[in-house]
């Protein structure tokens, strides 16, 4: 494709249709897998911690997990994409085309990021699930076992050897086979947990990045004599910024609080599962966005057209080609020469297409390719 044109080539494109194909085939695995028969663990009848009631009406019903989880998160990126989307590091575009591209690529990279972070944590969720099949809190009354059946239903213990023995008895003991008392078996790890703190959590870091909400940066790269002082190189965001990130994940712990008080999950249940649904989130976010803290809001720029699909080993990167790469050296993530941030008010260029791509890149440090005398090069 000639720089001139600013178009996305058609495999450009195809890349990215494939990408999302991909995410929703993670999900549809996971919903396959929410339907599935779960392993049943043996359970002893005396164990208090299975011994608690069956809640039928959850405070947080999977309908409602879905709008916390995924609606809201998505109406707010895509909000914040129109109207917060493009900030003063790339400059004033040249026309109104150019502006709605940039919006419509942060756009696009904002809602992969989720999607990809919320299908990690259903798949991984749901399939853990039904592997484990460990009983959930409320599993006696589910199951409500027939003692006549103890013996016929016994899988193991001591119980016949000594006065206190443990028996274990399985699924067969209950009176109410069913739905109900399969799902009663799927308690490691909370799905609530891990879906509402992967939608949630990648929120919270969507919102980091686009309002700049992160810990002061020190530029340890700039050393030179000349350098601005530490003390003057950052400063704290506004304290009321902190609602933006923490209201997501406030939610979250409340869903995943619900989980406890209706006796739907043990403890570690939960802990667990949030463990997923973050370690998701940071995945989902940093696949598709710069760092928060020297990445000036941005998501990655798209994959250049010849690299729009793998190449195999001896790839430097997915957005330009080696003889780009070669005149300079380059840092994907702390630009040019492995300085990151900053210097001055001089944006860095994380990125470049190879097809001249608009709208998507920050300015190059003075000096660099695209900009300007090299003479006004910050000190390194």
């Amino acid at each position: 494709m000639a720089s001139g044109t600013r178009r996305f080539s058609k495999r450009l494109i195809l890349s990215y249709v494939i990408d999302w194909i991909i995410i929703i085939a993670i999900a549809a695995v996971g919903a396959a897998f929410s339907v599935i028969t779960p392993n049943k663990r043996p359970f002893d009848l005396t164990n208090p911690n299975i011994s608690y009631p069956y809640v039928s009406k959850e405070k947080v019903s999977t309908g409602l997990l879905v709008v916390i989880g995924l609606v809201i998160p998505a109406v707010v990126v895509f909000l914040v994409c129109l109207f917060i989307g493009v900030g003063p590091s790339t400059g004033k575009p040249s026309s109104k085309t150019k502006l709605l591209k940039r919006k419509l690529w942060e756009w696009n990279a904002g809602w992969m990021g989720l999607a990809l972070s919320l299908a990690i944590a259903f798949f991984i969720a749901d399939g853990t699930k039904n592997l484990v099949g460990k009983p959930r809190p409320d599993l006696l009354a589910r199951c409500d076992p027939d003692i006549s059946r103890l013996t016929s239903s016994a899988v193991g213990g001591i119980g016949n050897q000594v006065d206190e023995g443990i028996n274990l008895v399985s699924w067969t003991i209950c009176r109410n086979p069913g739905s109900t008392l399969d799902d009663g078996f799927r308690s490691f790890p909370s799905g609530h947990s891990s879906f509402s703190f992967a939608g949630l959590t990648y929120l919270a870091l969507f919102l980091c990045a686009k309002l700049a909400i992160t810990i002061p940066f020190l530029n340890y790269h700039n050393i030179s004599p000349k350098a601005i002082a530490p003390r003057k190189q950052a400063a704290a965001a506004p304290t009321y910024l902190l609602a933006f990130p923490l209201i997501p994940i406030g939610l979250a712990i409340y869903v995943s609080s619900t989980r406890y008080s209706d006796f739907y999950h043990h403890g570690f249940d939960i802990i667990s599962g949030a463990i997923l649904g973050v370690a998701s989130a940071w995945l989902g976010f940093r696949w598709y966005h710069l760092p928060i803290s020297r990445g000036g809001g941005w998501a990655w720029a798209p994959r250049s057209s010849d690299r729009a699909f793998g190449r195999g080993i001896g790839v430097l990167a997915y957005v330009s080609n080696e003889e780009s790469l070669s005149r300079r050296p380059m840092d994907l993530e702390n630009g040019p020469n492995g300085a990151g941030g900053t210097a001055g008010n001089n944006p860095v260029r994380p990125y470049r297409t190879s097809d001249g791509s608009e709208g998507i890149h920050l300015d190059d440090y003075p000096g660099t390719a695209g900009g300007s005398d090299s003479s006004q090069r910050p000190h390194r």
